[in-house]
């Protein structure tokens, strides 16, 4: 259903030149589903047909915005469940890889992307959120609680990008437990998640309330010590993805946690970069600051208000042709298709 913008035009933001009106937003958004319409493959996917998520991305931002654009979603949504296989995850095996073809992200994406379009059948769903549940790492190390990109691995791995996407979807599609037959209910351990989430989070030092990716994989640097000791860098995702997933886990701004992160967030604040990746991950940072934001009730960052300068800013990167792209191709950002579903959830999150 497309959304109902608010009459009035934005204020001016105190770092950017004017705020975006809600017809330039409109516009913006209009030119991005009409790329994504018209990249869409014949056989109902977009992009990699062995990604169901790079599917499911376009699916979920159309569906959220053009109501003329259901026969490619009502395609697209079609071409994602004939990817679910027998343990209820939607990906497309790779045997000799060590995983499952992504399953865990895969599964994630695609479960909020059919529940927001409405146009899946319950029975599919309740089968990918037992996948995701029983996708969760248990035991008593710091991966505990956390979810990995797979749900069979080579190797016991966790991080905080494949937990949030988990803990987002079960948290949009608890309402489904409703339907399920029988009286038993599935559901994610949330102690032992926000226990993951927290692990995660820097106590002390110059990235105080901010979150690391893992505590293996150096995604954004790392720091060592007086007594030695190597510490993975918090970022600017990362740190939302926390924000969001704290927010699931039923913890508001006041808990000293989430206001910790948030000013991180308040004191490393940039839309021209993902703070400490740079253009790494650029677009899936706009998209994980809306949606954390968004779920904390948000609307101030300091003196920033996130929604005026994130529309225009958006706005400012799009390319003539409707799409955005990253230069920077780390995790896939120069596939437009990617980079203009994050774009517009994070737009359509902007305006509401």
């Amino acid at each position: 259903m497309k959304i109902i913008l608010v009459a009035s035009v934005f204020a001016l933001s105190s770092l950017t030149a004017a705020a975006a009106t809600p017809d330039e937003i409109a516009a913006s958004l209009d030119k991005g589903a009409a790329f994504l319409l018209a990249s869409q493959n014949e056989e109902g996917y977009w992009s990699d047909k062995q990604m169901p998520a790079l599917t499911a991305l376009p699916v979920w931002a159309l569906s959220q915005w053009r109501a003329d654009a259901q026969g490619a979603v009502a395609k697209g949504v079609a071409y994602v469940l004939s990817t679910q296989r027998d343990d209820g995850g939607f990906y497309v095996p790779k045997p000799g890889r060590g995983g499952s073809g992504l399953g865990n992200y895969n599964t994630s994406v695609c479960l909020s992307a059919l529940f927001v379009s409405g146009k899946a059948p319950a029975t599919a769903l309740l089968k990918a959120r037992e996948y995701i549940a029983s996708s969760q790492l248990t035991g008593d190390d710091t991966m505990a609680g956390g979810f990995g990109y797979d749900k069979i691995s080579r190797r016991r791995y966790a991080d905080l990008s494949n937990t949030a996407y988990a803990l987002d979807a079960m948290h949009r599609t608890s309402s489904l437990e409703e339907l399920r037959q029988g009286g038993r209910r599935v559901d994610v351990d949330w102690d032992k998640a926000l226990a993951f989430v927290d692990n995660l989070l820097k106590k002390d030092g110059p990235d105080a309330g901010g979150a690391a990716y893992n505590e293996r994989t150096p995604q954004g640097g790392s720091t060592t010590n007086a007594s030695g000791r190597v510490s993975l860098r918090a970022y600017g995702s990362m740190t939302y993805a926390a924000v969001l997933s704290m927010c699931h886990a039923n913890l508001d701004r006041g808990d000293p946690r989430v206001k910790n992160a948030l000013e991180y967030c308040q004191k490393f604040w940039s839309l021209d970069e993902n703070p400490g990746m740079g253009s790494q991950g650029l677009y899936y940072f706009y998209d994980i600051l809306a949606r954390a934001l968004s779920a904390a009730n948000v609307d101030k960052v300091g003196e920033h208000v996130w929604r005026d300068e994130l529309a225009a800013k958006l706005i400012s990167l799009q390319k003539p042709d409707g799409s955005w792209s990253n230069d920077n191709n780390r995790f896939w950002e120069a596939d437009p298709v990617l980079c203009t579903s994050f774009a517009m959830l994070a737009l359509e999150l902007s305006c509401k």
